[in-house]
């Protein structure tokens, strides 16, 4: 591993990619310390920490950055919600559809359309973060010196503003970077509620040493647990597929034997990102109308076994549709009747199409339960400890992060073996 990481820098490219990826992560976390123009900063800091739990959560996703109402409030939630709502219109609406097929221009079409979305939530959501925090429940009291319509405006803007910052930072380290970048904002966002949790954990009972004692015994349980999720991460279905001999003039071309990879949790973190942006969403709507029985809706969403059910429901069903977007059984078929591939035993054409539609669905079954649980386990775990680890640990946390540093590995891994080094994976 130390190896790997020394012959990463060693390449200058490699370097370049790397130093300008730390660089925005270190951008967006001092972003998230900016509070708004006029916020009373501490005052605020105050009253969001008896917050409803719907926010908290939302908090865990900021990185901290609405707990401290700084530009980066909105997070990347509204981003994630958009590409949400486009991965549906792909399959609605033709002419996205269409979009999609294109190839790069059509690419182009989609992120614009989600850049505008993206923006157009940003604004409610801010709006409706403004609402909320004027309210007595938070009683933000902005300086008399300037027109209250004037700061009100200020404020939505800068939020907005921020929004849109995000969105661009994270389509930069995604050009000129390594990885995702919307992953690696919310990776970075989650790792730093690490070490508060920690503290928190330690610090959560009267008795230090049985304080202690709960810390060491919840990360040496995550320890274990991580190789057993990357082993799962990294399992496949593999069918296999054989190439039927060709004569060109001297030359004898295909005959040999080869498979065709089925990961177990092809949607990989984006399933768990979604549902995660989709279970909390009634807590935006409940902070842009601050109505109580949406805020009773949305604190019920967030947590408890109706967050459970939902979670684990949601989960299963992105795994399918994003598996369903990403692999297409006929075109896979259709690629391997024209290169001369069949799978042993199955007929080309029809029969292939559903031989390898079954074994996607077989597949993405488990891979679909295991997720849902990742997910769900540790959230009935913190409902009844209220261990702030337990949270920030949590099955959603977790996945998110190794689900990232794999995939974020594996594009180093690629870069390293063009210059001929060893990569991560051996």
């Amino acid at each position: 591993m130390l190896d790997s990481i020394v012959n990463a820098f060693k390449v200058p490219e490699l370097r370049k990619k790397i130093l300008f990826t730390l660089a925005i992560l270190a951008l967006y976390r001092f972003g998230a310390f900016v509070p708004v123009p006029g916020i009373p900063f501490r005052a605020f800091a105050d009253a969001f920490q008896d917050s409803n739990v719907s926010l908290t959560m939302l908090d865990l996703f900021t990185g901290g950055a609405l707990s401290n109402f700084s530009v980066f409030s909105l997070g990347i939630m509204p981003y994630i919600t958009a590409s949400i709502i486009m991965q549906l219109m792909q399959s609605v609406i033709p002419t996205v559809g269409r979009w999609a097929k294109e190839g790069e221009p059509g690419r182009k079409k989609i992120t614009q359309v989600t850049r505008w979305i993206t923006l157009g939530l940003g604004l409610i959501n801010a709006i409706g973060y403004l609402f909320l925090f004027q309210s007595p429940q938070y009683g933000v009291v902005f300086s008399d010196e300037v027109p209250t319509l004037l700061t009100d405006i200020l404020v939505v803007f800068t939020l907005v503003a921020g929004t849109a910052c995000i969105m661009w930072m994270g389509e930069l380290i995604t050009q000129r970077g390594i990885g995702n970048g919307m992953s690696l904002i919310i990776f970075t966002s989650i790792v730093a509620r690490v070490p508060s949790a920690i503290f928190q954990s330690l610090t959560s009972t009267a008795d230090s040493g049985l304080g202690m004692a709960i810390t060491v015994l919840i990360l040496v349980i995550v320890v274990a647990c991580i190789p057993a999720i990357v082993f799962i991460e990294r399992a496949q279905r593999r069918i296999p597929v054989s190439y039927a001999k060709r004569v060109q003039g001297r030359r004898v071309m295909g005959g040999q034997t080869t498979y065709l990879p089925l990961k177990v949790n092809a949607a990989g973190v984006i399933a768990i990102i979604f549902a995660s942006c989709l279970i909390y969403f009634p807590a935006q709507i409940a902070a842009l109308f601050n109505v109580d029985w949406l805020t009773w809706i949305a604190n019920a969403f967030s947590t408890g076994p109706l967050n459970w059910v939902c979670t684990a429901g949601l989960i299963v069903f992105f795994c399918y549709f994003y598996t369903s977007m990403v692999f297409n059984p006929e075109d896979t078929a259709d690629n391997l009747r024209r290169q001369g591939g069949f799978i042993p035993g199955v007929r080309p054409g029809a029969n292939t199409v559903t031989y390898i539609r079954n074994c996607i669905r077989r597949v993405t079954l488990p891979g679909s339960i295991y997720v849902a649980c990742i997910a769900v386990i540790p959230a009935i775990l913190f409902y009844f400890t209220g261990n702030q680890l337990i949270q920030a640990f949590g099955g959603t946390s977790i996945l998110i992060m190794i689900g990232v540093g794999l995939d974020t590995m594996s594009k180093l891994e690629s870069q390293l073996k063009m210059h001929n080094y060893d990569g991560f994976f051996k």
